[in-house]
């Protein structure tokens, strides 16, 4: 195919609301030596995306976040830290992948998947998509799932365990709730009374409907607690873990990843890796049918600010997923 020399892309112009992103015209990246330049096919807006697009940083953290990403602006004004797509190109010392193959990547913290050619390293988070999944499933596999297991092994969750999920309909709650039941755990998942019988499918064993529930007044019942939407802090949680249990404060502010251990109970907090081998993971359960990437709805490119409102809405489930390509 003829690769064209510009291409759309989702330009984030200030902070601020869903309107301030707006599709331009951009150059078409070239890849280098070690590069693949992958024609999107999808990609996501998750909640990463929506944070930064607005400066929505957890407690404490606004400043660090203006430094990491830019003090007046964004830096990269190209969002998106997933797709799903086609190699077009490939560099001279690319190895593992081929023009016409279809791949899922994750670039991450390195963001670029907003537009409709984005050129990755092979060496980043990369595998070819499983045959069995649509390109909107494969789009959505890394987000949610990568956070899920680095929080996961940081926790040390064993089989047998109980862990409490709380925001288990969203990307990284839904994987989260999937994962720990793959390993074995006891899941209780919380959630809106509507999102139960979703929460059930996942894995979970139980479910609590946070408007009718304080499920941080119990004593001693969770081995760990998973927060993937910030509801809580370390502190609220203590009563309800078990001695030795671990708070992970997915969305956590600078206190919890400050806090100090209490009672033999001890918070898990900051950013989730990027690790190649964990993407392969995902991809190996989707293909196995033993692990799926919620999609909550489909935007054209053109609607891409539309699906940074939907994701705003904070009544998403799963994934936001962003059809890219014609």
């Amino acid at each position: 195919m003829t690769i064209p020399t510009t291409m759309k892309a989702a330009i984030v112009t200030a902070y601020g609301g869903a309107q301030m992103v707006e599709i331009q015209s951009r150059p078409v990246p070239a890849p280098r030596e070690d590069e693949i330049l992958i024609k999107t096919i999808v990609t996501t807006v998750n909640s990463g995306d929506a944070r930064m697009r607005a400066l929505d940083a957890p407690a404490g953290m606004k400043t660090l976040m203006r430094l990491a990403i830019g003090i007046t602006r964004p830096r990269q004004p190209i969002f998106g830290t997933e797709i799903a797509g086609t190699v077009v190109a490939i560099g001279p010392k690319v190895a593992r992948f081929a023009i016409g193959d279809d791949v899922i990547a994750f670039p991450g913290t390195g963001l670029r998947c907003h537009a409709e050619y984005v050129a990755v390293s092979e060496r980043k988070p990369i595998v070819k998509k499983p045959q069995n999944l649509s390109f909107e499933e494969a789009a959505g596999l890394c987000f949610g799932g990568t956070t899920a297991l680095h929080f996961l092994r940081k926790a040390d969750l064993k089989p047998g365990e109980h862990i409490l999920v709380i925001g288990a309909s969203g990307a990284v709650g839904s994987a989260m709730a999937q994962l720990a039941s793959h390993f074995g755990a006891s899941v209780t998942a919380v959630t809106s009374a509507a999102n139960a019988d979703l929460a059930l499918s996942l894995g979970a064993d139980t479910v609590i409907d946070y408007a009718t529930t304080d499920y941080t007044a119990v004593s001693s019942v969770y081995d760990v607690i998973a927060d993937t939407v910030g509801a809580f802090d370390f502190q609220r949680c203590l009563k309800a873990l078990k001695p030795g249990g671990r708070y992970l404060g997915i969305a956590g502010g600078i206190g919890d990843m400050l806090a100090r251990p209490k009672d033999g109970k001890r918070p898990i907090a900051g950013m989730a890796a990027e690790r190649p081998e964990d993407v392969a993971f995902l991809a190996d359960l989707a293909a196995k049918g033993e692990y799926r990437a919620l999609v909550d709805q489909v935007f054209s490119f053109a609607d891409i600010a539309r699906a940074h409102a939907r994701v705003d809405s904070k009544r998403k489930r799963g994934s936001v997923v962003v059809r890219v390509a014609e």
